[in-house]
């Protein structure tokens, strides 16, 4: 079950990476939501996300 949030968590950001406002929102929530392990996997997820969008990088306090 938790690694289907992962999952869910890696595709909603994916979705709503045009908006620099919109990620950090569903950032703050998936942290929430996610295990400290699987969060650890998003830094370095959204780390790679942020070569093609420079943009999310100020997203990169929540983390």
């Amino acid at each position: 079950m938790a690694r289907a949030m992962f999952d869910y968590t890696k595709a909603v950001l994916s979705k709503v990476s045009f908006d620099v406002n919109l990620f950090c929102k569903e950032l703050k929530k998936a942290l929430t939501r996610l295990l400290p392990h699987e969060i650890e996997e998003l830094r370095i997820w959204i780390n790679e996300l942020i070569k093609e969008k420079p943009q999310l990088n100020r997203c990169l306090i929540y983390l």
